[in-house]
């Protein structure tokens, strides 16, 4: 069973946002909190309050389940582009330059391993079967 996280207008450029969610992707849960943490980079602690939002919301749909034994990792994360603030800059001789303020979106979705392994081992079964 996945859960899902979402973080809406970040106000960081999502190439920015990308180096760090492609950092943690497909790595397990701990280890990925890990990174995070002692990672430089602006957009690694929103991050990692976000992985542990997703953390919480999987023992939300699990309560029966044990967080350990679960063996929770990143399924996907994916950063899209969110609004765009414009704002003029002067420039010389009486022009003025445009910049653009960007801002992103994250998505992340955590899985268990073990929820993994058991829908691979269903559907070998059925190709056996047939």
């Amino acid at each position: 069973m996945e859960a899902i996280a979402k973080l809406n207008n970040v106000p960081t450029s999502p190439r920015k946002m990308r180096l760090v969610a492609d950092m943690i992707r497909g790595e397990r849960v701990n280890r990925a909190l890990n990174i995070l943490k002692f990672d430089s980079k602006h957009g690694s602690a929103r991050l990692e309050k976000l992985l542990l939002s997703a953390i919480a919301n999987w023992q939300q749909k699990n309560e029966d389940a044990d967080l350990e034994e679960a063996d929770l990792y990143v399924k996907t994360i994916f950063v899209d582009s969110g609004r765009m603030l414009k704002r003029l800059r002067p420039a010389p001789q009486g022009r003025a330059h445009r910049i653009r303020k960007r801002s992103n979106h994250v998505t992340i979705v955590v899985d268990s391993l073990q929820a993994v392994d058991h829908t691979a081992e269903i559907n070998q079964e059925q190709d056996n079967n047939e």
